[in-house]
């Protein structure tokens, strides 16, 4: 081999040498970029990771509050529904008890139906409207009875009609400009707003307050 053949062998050697050394040192640049890459990349899914967790937990929290709101408010609604239900139970009950004439003397509050009408009502003659089986049964006395009871002079004529077959009585003036309906059922409906006011206080469905109205 000549002196410049060795000397280009030489050269060629120590150029690869370098060409070697500077790629180990690419790659060694390239793993340690990658591994902070990695581990980069690892905390921030880490971070929002976290961040989703917390925005989920918030988000469960609100709901939580949320929902918890709405319990007293159903509670109540669920209260009123029974109460409600308790109280049209008992309406139910009470008409069919004044249909069933069942628990009271049932003569006597024929009277005083019909006295009640007459004192809110004008004039000095009136007629008592009756069912006809009541009219049978309570007899020609009853027009006496109420007239006494009225506490003035009244003449009192006793009437039969068709729509009194709940019981009851329908009072009118001669004339029929005056009309006072007191069919048991009707007068129970009249009543009823104030009742069952009473009844709800009394069961401590309610809080108590002043009174209302005068009894029609």
């Amino acid at each position: 081999m000549t002196t410049d053949q060795s000397s280009t062998e030489k050269l060629r050697e120590e150029i690869l040498a370098d060409a070697g050394r500077e790629a180990e040192k690419i790659v060694i640049r390239a793993k340690q970029d990658a591994e902070a890459l990695l581990a980069s990349s690892a905390a921030e899914a880490d971070r929002l990771r976290q961040e989703r967790l917390d925005e989920a937990n918030a988000e469960a929290a609100h709901q939580s509050e949320l929902i918890l709101a709405t319990v007293p408010v159903e509670i109540e609604r669920m209260r009123a529904a029974r109460i409600e239900a308790l109280l049209e139970t008992i309406y139910e009950e009470a008409r069919e008890r004044l249909l069933a004439r069942e628990g009271f003397e049932y003569r006597e509050t024929v009277i005083t139906l019909a006295v009640h009408a007459i004192r809110r009502m004008e004039g000095d003659s009136f007629v008592v409207k009756l069912s006809d089986a009541d009219q049978a049964v309570l007899g020609d006395a009853l027009a006496k009875e109420i007239a006494e009871r009225v506490g003035r002079q009244v003449t009192i004529t006793i009437s039969n009609a068709p729509d009194i077959s709940e019981g009851g009585v329908i009072v009118e003036d001669r004339e029929s400009r005056q009309v006072w309906d007191n069919r048991l059922l009707k007068r129970l409906e009249r009543l009823w707003p104030e009742l069952r006011r009473q009844i709800a206080v009394q069961a401590n469905f309610v809080p108590k307050r002043g009174s209302g109205g005068n009894n029609p």
